[in-house]
């Protein structure tokens, strides 16, 4: 009987100290690994018969592949070249197939490759809409003229990107407003997403584990806040708060669709009492909530790994 998590992320992850924590007190044994560290400090041996078995050994602390009861794929660091081989590049691709590969024969809370997927705002888009979660209009393009139409369209315009990380400079990028007048030919130059700046009441962030969801309210007190709170985290309110059951079945349709057993869910709650769905994160941010609003998130994340029934 597999006994082992295996939880996969960089060294610095400290939201995946949270479960891992809280898996140790349970006496469950863990496994962690960076796959970014493949193959300078950690060695791989496998051999495929009726399944695959061998092990990985990360600076003397080993696992069984047969052994693994659930992986977590958390926030690993990327493989990087090897300045020591004479094709470096070709070198980490290699590297990458052989790790990754591997790992998708395991059990996972959810697998690399769905979450991959599922990071597609688009795809997120596309299926909250199909499960009847109302996601706002949207508008994808590098055409100026098609931004001016559809402000024309729908009022006044946010911006937001495509991607999480920041500029070369370390600057972050947030949810802003867009003043028609102020597009030009600059919008050619790469992809933008852009939306109808929806009326707020407050947000919520929503984590979802194997169905179960952990809603938290959040209140903003700031102009930068409100339109995206990530830009000014010292005036954020957090509270618990229940997501009606309407909603959560349609969250849980989305999670399954996607084939995802984790997701952290941003959604507008307007004025009249409307949830907005904004977008899903298959491998989101969610140990500042636990901690502003005592949700065990932690919790619920061990009990799926270890494969235990709510």
């Amino acid at each position: 009987m597999a006994t082992t998590v295996a939880v996969f992320t960089a060294d610095a992850d400290v939201t995946a100290d949270y479960v891992i924590r809280e898996l140790n007190e349970r006496g469950v044994n863990v496994f962690r690994c960076d796959p970014g560290d493949f193959p300078a400090t950690v060695t791989m041996a496998a051999r495929s018969g009726a399944c695959w078995t061998g092990r990985l050994d990360a600076g003397g602390r080993c696992l069984a592949l047969d052994d693994v009861v659930c992986a977590w794929w958390r926030r690993p660091n990327r493989t990087e070249p090897d300045a020591r081989s004479a094709e470096p590049e070709w070198s980490a691709r290699e590297a990458r197939a052989g790790f990754h590969g591997l790992m998708a024969v395991l059990p996972w809370l959810n697998r690399p490759d769905d979450i991959r997927r599922a990071e597609h705002k688009p795809l997120q888009l596309a299926v909250a809409a199909a499960v009847g979660l109302a996601p706002p209009p949207t508008l994808l393009t590098n055409d100026p003229d098609e931004v001016r139409a559809f402000a024309k369209e729908h009022g006044p315009l946010i911006y937001k990107p495509l991607c999480s990380g920041g500029l070369s400079d370390h600057r972050m990028i947030y949810a802003s407003t867009v003043a028609p007048d102020t597009v030009d030919d600059g919008v050619r130059l790469t992809a933008h997403l852009f939306q109808p700046e929806i009326p707020k009441d407050h947000e919520l962030r929503v984590t979802l584990v194997d169905g179960r969801a952990f809603a938290a309210r959040i209140d903003a007190a700031s102009d930068d806040a409100r339109r995206d709170w990530r830009a000014d985290y010292t005036s954020l309110s957090y509270t618990a708060a229940e997501l009606p059951g309407a909603v959560l079945d349609k969250l849980r349709a989305y999670a399954q669709r996607l084939r995802l057993r984790f997701l952290a869910a941003d959604m507008i709650v307007t004025p009249a009492g409307d949830h907005v769905f904004l977008e899903a994160n298959p491998n989101g941010q969610w140990a500042w909530i636990e901690d502003a609003t005592g949700l065990p998130i932690a919790a619920a994340i061990a009990d799926a790994l270890e494969g235990r029934t709510p």
